[in-house]
């Protein structure tokens, strides 16, 4: 442990383990954005990391670091040592902009990271933040590829014509030259297939379900965060007991059930069911934050000669606006989401949500883009919506975490 504090101990192993995540990475990157071959190499990446993470630990001029390395990275493309490997179809253009790429991405994160540390014995800070600097680069890294790389092939492929992907079904970069044409996979879904229609239908059954869990779930957290009565702990404790029951286990029961009311294939069916998968879980997360919300509020207001009515939506409901968009977004992406119950309880084309219409697609009868754009069009809404109103679930979420 003592020599792995020692500066260039340090900066070395950081510089080679980095030199092969950004070998790795620039290699997907380009494979992807081109659908040519590039792969890390391995003698290459051992030496430029290690010249790297020293260099970062002794060169102090940032200019002269940072073209230093570059042009090295670029030298060593000619050399059986190169950080990366290219196929023989990869022109020269390429290959600059991989190591250029290399090159940038390796050194200037690792001077970052070893900002702290210096030649000689580290101080126990120096050696935590150069190693917490790298794993947190690291994990930036780890975190951007599982969200990005799959909605990234998922794009690409909805853009391509069937003889692309017949040709090479691993070639993910963007044909331009064939212009509007790359959004022949959208046009047939919204012309062909009635998406247009799938949207409509999860739109509205998502904002139904969030009305009836509000209207429901509003009045049952206030009354087991304020109000007195028997069995109130027991009931508060066992709201989420529902999910203890996984859901296809309740499929059967609930297929009967509809089958013999007439409530399969039934939109009022599904608004019927949904709010009963999330009743619960809106219920606990309320619950939590009306307890939060200071109790001297609600008592002047009952002082004043309101109700218990009249306090709840002139005092509580207006303090509580932030939970309740929270709430409501979590709710709506967990209906407009929903698959299962919609598969089991939809037979009819012209009323089936946007997750049963993705469904349909996948046949072999249909080509694989349609598909592919298919997701895109159901995640798009979700992920404007979450994005646009994230800062708001941020604060209902942590907003009843601690006792006013």
């Amino acid at each position: 442990m003592h020599m792995l504090r020692e500066g260039h101990v340090t900066a070395g192993l950081i510089g080679i383990v980095w030199a092969f995540v950004m070998a790795i990475t620039v290699s997907v990157t380009l494979s992807f954005a081109s659908g040519l071959g590039f792969r890390p190499g391995g003698i290459g990446c051992l030496i430029l990391g290690l010249s790297g993470g020293l260099a970062a630990l002794y060169v102090r001029d940032r200019l002269v670091l940072f073209a230093g390395f570059v042009l090295v990275a670029v030298a060593l493309l000619f050399t059986p040592v190169t950080p990366l490997v290219f196929g023989e179809d990869v022109p020269m253009q390429w290959r600059l902009a991989a190591a250029i790429s290399f090159g940038v991405f390796s050194i200037w994160p690792l001077k970052v990271m070893l900002v702290e540390a210096h030649p000689g014995t580290l101080t126990r800070h120096a050696f935590e933040d150069a190693v917490i600097r790298f794993l947190t680069g690291f994990g930036y890294i780890i975190f951007t590829a599982i969200v990005l790389i799959p909605f990234y092939v998922m794009v690409m492929t909805s853009l391509k014509s069937q003889q692309a992907l017949l040709r090479n079904p691993l070639d993910f970069s963007i044909e331009l030259s064939r212009g509007w044409d790359l959004f022949t996979s959208y046009t047939e879904l919204f012309g062909q297939f009635g998406f247009g229609s799938y949207l409509w239908t999860s739109f509205y059954v998502s904002v139904l379900t969030v009305l009836i869990t509000l209207a429901f779930s509003v009045p049952g957290a206030y009354a087991v965060a304020r109000l007195r009565f028997k069995g109130r702990a027991a009931f508060s404790r066992s709201i989420l007991l529902i999910y203890m029951v996984p859901m296809i286990v309740l499929a059967l029961p609930i297929y009967i059930a509809f089958s013999m009311t007439g409530l399969r294939n039934t939109i009022p069916g599904l608004i019927l069911i949904y709010p009963v998968t999330t009743i619960p879980v809106a219920l606990y997360m309320l619950q939590g934050y009306f307890r939060g919300l200071p109790v001297e509020v609600e008592e002047a207001g009952l002082m004043d000669g309101l109700s218990r009515l009249q306090v709840i939506l002139k005092i509580t409901l207006p303090l509580s606006l932030p939970a309740m968009v929270s709430v409501s977004l979590y709710v709506f992406m967990i209906a407009w989401n929903e698959f299962l119950l919609a598969f089991m309880l939809l037979d009819d084309p012209s009323i089936f949500t946007l997750t049963r219409g993705v469904a349909m697609l996948n046949s072999s009868e249909i080509p694989r883009q349609h598909l592919m754009a298919g997701a895109v069009i159901a995640t798009i809404p979700i992920m404007a919506l979450f994005l646009g109103l994230e800062r708001f679930m941020t604060k209902g979420l942590t907003a009843g975490s601690v006792k006013g």
